[in-house]
């Protein structure tokens, strides 16, 4: 497949990783600076209470974007390998089917959720004095969900075309459009936490807009095609739509990962250092999608050369093309945990002010924090190279493994056997754990 210059099967394959991981690591932290600015903004204009609001929504927002993730990794996957073997309508009718997938659950799922708004805030574990503005915000940003998740899906699909600019631009686009509305309905129209719901819902509108006109009009080879309704043919949907979730549901881990980290460890910091530990917290998780994005752009740059390559049988391809994605992880795993580690006032003092306990207790604890950021990053990388090889088991495995298995139970243990320390070396613990045992999986492999 030759599009735009890019050729999946003969370019250098280090090139080839080049060309993808750029644009692809621009849009992925421009995604994550959607949520971001709207800490920034909301920490100056309307105080902890807004951020304390939103930081309670964040879960729920993390599994939608994992679900999108989630399809978008299996769709791309088998639209890849089927790409790779000629079947053009096959892989156009799997593209199809994904984004028709995600639109139908985006919006049942969020119309019922908007409808029950008061119970869901209670749900996601608001107080009665937050209450007010965690419904604002859900009734606000709940519309932007369907759009997010054609950005999700559709991005995949977009760099699978073999335009990984275009797709950076959906990314790109929306996040500017946000730090302008956020600006305008917080400050000037004083909004409050409604404006920063409303910004983020018309930029990601956007993007998501973007995206499926490009599918629609743009795409060389990846277009939407006309699907039947007959009784086989929606067996033959189902049974696709369930082999694309079942590939990338590790994908789906990985955000529910996040946001088991944040709910267990909001309880645990509570629990040990009260409001301000929390408030310490709060700020450490703003910063964690980066992280998180860093490493999934990784995988995502990764997977469109080694899917199809693995269609073809050029399995030494692949290897190199993991190779250069485990490098890259590791390299920008000690970039990450260096500037957590040198520079902790600088990324505390965007969010709160350093006069006060909540940042004394940030500051100390980023470099604890941070050393887990390489094993994060090379976790992603691992998974997301099972993911490609149509690999479900592994990938699942060890996305349940860092997600979940390992991280609440250090979460438990490490605080009692290491005090405070031991609170923000959790992840890092989780995240090493997973490591080894990626590590002893592969040497088994090799024996």
């Amino acid at each position: 497949m030759t599009n735009d210059s890019i050729d999946l099967s003969t370019l250098n394959v280090f090139t080839l990783f080049r060309r993808y991981f750029i644009p692809t690591l621009l849009g992925m932290l421009s995604m994550s600076a959607v949520t971001a600015i709207d800490g920034i903004f909301v920490g100056h204009g309307v105080g902890s209470d807004g951020i304390a609001a939103i930081n309670i929504c964040i879960p729920l927002l993390m599994i939608y974007t994992g679900f999108g993730l989630m399809v978008g990794a299996g769709c791309s996957v088998v639209a890849s390998i089927q790409l790779s073997r000629g079947q053009l309508k096959v892989s156009r009718l799997n593209v199809t089917q994904a984004i028709l997938f995600v639109t139908l659950v985006a919006l049942v799922t969020s119309v019922l959720l908007m409808v029950f708004a008061v119970p869901t805030a209670r749900f996601l574990g608001t107080s009665p004095s937050l209450e007010p503005l965690v419904v604002d915000y859900l009734l606000w940003f709940l519309p932007a969900i369907v759009f997010e998740m054609w950005s999700a899906v559709a991005l995949f699909i977009i760099r699978l075309d073999g335009a990984p600019r275009f797709a950076m631009m959906c990314s790109v686009v929306p996040a500017l459009t946000n730090v302008v509305l956020d600006w305008l309905f917080i400050f000037p129209f004083q909004w409050g936490v409604m404006g920063a719901a409303f910004a983020s819902t018309l930029s990601m509108m956007v993007g998501g807009v973007m995206a499926i006109v490009y599918l629609s009009r743009y795409a060389r080879y990846l277009r939407f095609i006309r699907l039947k309704w007959s009784p086989k043919s929606l067996r033959l949907t189902r049974r696709n739509l369930g082999y694309q979730c079942s590939i990338g549901f590790s994908a789906l881990l990985g955000e529910a990962t996040l946001a088991v980290l944040m709910f267990v460890g909001n309880q645990v910091f509570m629990h040990y250092l009260g409001d301000d530990g929390v408030g310490a917290f709060g700020v450490a998780c703003y910063y964690m999608p980066f992280v998180f994005m860093v490493g999934n752009a990784i995988a995502q740059s990764a997977q469109p050369i080694i899917s199809y390559n693995f269609g073809q049988s050029l399995f030494h391809r692949v290897v190199a093309a993991e190779r250069i994605a485990l490098l890259t992880a590791l390299l920008c795993g000690l970039l990450a945990t260096a500037a957590f580690t040198f520079f902790p006032h600088l990324l505390v003092g965007l969010f709160i002010r350093l006069d006060g306990e909540a940042a004394r207790l940030a500051v100390a604890g980023f470099p604890t924090y941070s050393a887990g950021f390489v094993f994060f990053i090379l976790n992603l990388a691992v998974v997301g190279y099972f993911q490609s090889v149509e690999r479900v088991r592994p990938a699942t495995v060890f996305a349940l493994l860092r997600g979940l298995f390992f991280l609440v139970p250090c979460f438990i243990i490490l605080p009692r056997l290491l005090g405070t320390t031991g609170i923000w070396a959790a992840l890092s613990c989780s995240e090493m754990l997973t490591t080894l045992c990626v590590v002893g999986y592969f040497l088994a492999r090799r024996r």
